[in-house]
């Protein structure tokens, strides 16, 4: 494909990594992520930068990690002057395009996109104007039921996890409708000899939990399995956490006879399955037709999520509060590039959202996006390795979750929880004994060295990765992706990429 290889990131929203049939969970059918899984590479470290939705799509889009960015709120102002992975690839000739659930600060990727459709309502604008004429042609506008569950009305079905199958069809669904417009622009790129870079970013399996048939009957009459830690004591949970699952398990949030938390909760769980299988068939949809148009070995694939969700674990039904779960700062992370990859290699490295544009960027042959803080991990999709010690964080503005190989630690600030902690409180877990967290050992004598090792981690993370304005002694470089302004030197995001700090020969005011 001339000007390089195509792009096409597949992005669905609070999707639990554990959820994947090749992740050996018990119930769930995911037939087409399996292959690509076995075809590609998959990441079993992933880490997501964020447990909601906005901030973790600009890290992914950008590269950076939220402290840079600022973003950790839902939607927001334009980030004036930073990179995208649109714009960057737009200016090497590819065709761009964005379906889906974007989401992301206004105007932040219309601006760089050949073709934009808003499914939801997350954007500037709203909902695509084709997708809203595409309903109202099917005569089923008012069954759209992704955002809310209409036949409960606007407030009361708002974003409801109630389980149910939807009355769209798969095609008219959100899904189906973006997999038809995305596999529209990558042949109309193909056949004016342009690559593109594709973003579908499929609503499901966040709430509501109504997957269209097939995939509701799908889980029909399954004996569904709930996570160990459904019904699990919460001692040395967080507060926050503690009242949300107390919240839950009151099952005042039911809408469907009956109206029991148990009920509830298992048709929850049956529609969040339905939900998934759902995506992996529109996943399976774009990567048939790129096999079937000989585009295969021409083109990068990678499949996550921008946040994981509880799903039941700790009797919480959804993602909130997202910092304290592996479940939520988890995701899955697969890459599909024939050719390029190690087909079926695992990898367990912890590795971040950040990573994906470097990434991508060095397997396009394109040159690093400068703004970008993620490392290029081409040589874990050969099967190389890395040493370990490598944090993964997730952050929400004041708190912060740290990965490091098999253990898990949350700092929080002594005011958060001043009144029933005032000497402090955190969450350490080892998730090679204890992947369900039920044990919370930072308070363990023996967990001491380790709880101070990994706050130390982090403390050095937060000062090694800040991107400042300016600097002393002057950061002076030239780029096409800088700028020299009254004797500072600074990129498109208008501050300095850390690496420059570690550059310099004279560190008095570092």
């Amino acid at each position: 494909m001339p000007g390089g290889p195509n792009v096409l990131f597949i992005l669905s929203d609070q999707h639990n990594a554990k959820f994947l049939s090749h992740k050996g969970h018990p119930n769930a059918r995911t037939p087409n992520l399996d292959r690509m899984a076995g075809e590609g590479v998959r990441f079993d470290g992933a880490i997501t930068q964020n447990p909601i939705c906005t901030p973790s799509r600009v890290s992914f889009l950008s590269g950076q990690y939220c402290h840079n960015h600022g973003y950790y709120g839902l939607s927001g102002p334009n980030p004036a002057g930073l990179p995208n992975l649109f714009s960057h690839f737009r200016r090497a000739g590819y065709a761009t395009g964005a379906f889906g659930k974007i989401h992301c600060p206004e105007y932040w990727v219309e601006d760089h996109c050949d073709v934009f459709h808003e499914t939801c309502h997350c954007s500037i604008g709203g909902r695509s104007a084709a997708y809203t004429a595409f309903l109202r042609r099917c005569d089923k506008e008012h069954l759209e039921d992704h955002g809310h569950l209409p036949e409960f009305g606007i407030e009361k079905g708002r974003q409801k996890m109630e389980g149910r199958p939807s009355k769209l069809t798969f095609a008219e669904s959100q899904e189906g409708w973006m997999t038809a417009r995305a596999i529209e622009f990558m042949r109309a790129a193909a056949r004016a000899g342009r690559p593109f870079f594709a973003h579908v970013s499929l609503p499901r399996p966040h709430q509501c939990t109504s997957p269209s048939e097939p995939f509701w009957s799908m889980y029909e009459g399954v004996d569904l399995v709930l996570p160990p830690s459904a019904d699990c004591e919460l001692a040395g949970k967080a507060p926050h956490l503690r009242a949300a699952a107390q919240r839950w398990r009151s099952g005042d949030w039911t809408l469907i006879e009956p109206r029991t938390f148990q009920a509830g909760r298992r048709r929850k769980l049956h529609g969040y399955l339905g939900a998934v299988s759902q995506v992996d068939h529109a996943v399976g949809l774009m990567l048939d037709w790129l096999r079937e148009a000989g585009l295969a070995d021409d083109t990068i694939a990678v499949y996550a999520a921008d946040h994981g969700e509880y799903a039941c674990e700790h009797g919480i039904m959804e993602k909130a509060p997202g910092i304290c779960a592996d479940a939520v700062t988890r995701v899955p992370f697969i890459w599909w590039a024939p050719g390029r990859v190690r087909a079926g290699h695992v990898a367990d490295e912890v590795v971040e959202a950040v990573d994906l544009s470097s990434t991508l960027c060095a397997l396009a042959g394109l040159a690093a996006m400068e703004t970008s803080d993620g490392r290029d991990i081409s040589h874990l999709l050969r099967g190389g390795s890395d040493p370990a010690g490598r944090i993964g964080v997730t952050e929400f503005a004041w708190s912060k979750s740290v990965r490091k190989g098999n253990w898990r630690l949350v700092y929080y600030p002594r005011e958060m929880f001043a009144e029933e902690y005032p000497d402090g409180f955190g969450e350490l877990y080892d998730l090679q004994a204890d992947p369900w967290e039920m044990t919370n050992l930072y308070f363990d004598p023996e967990h001491r060295d380790m709880v101070r090792q990994m706050r130390r981690d982090l403390l050095d993370w937060l000062i090694a990765t800040t991107r400042p304005v300016t600097v002393l002694p002057h950061a002076r470089w030239d780029s096409p992706q800088a700028v020299t302004r009254y004797g500072n030197t600074v990129n498109l995001d208008g501050k300095v990429h850390p690496d420059r700090l570690r550059a310099m020969p004279h560190r008095n005011y570092l």
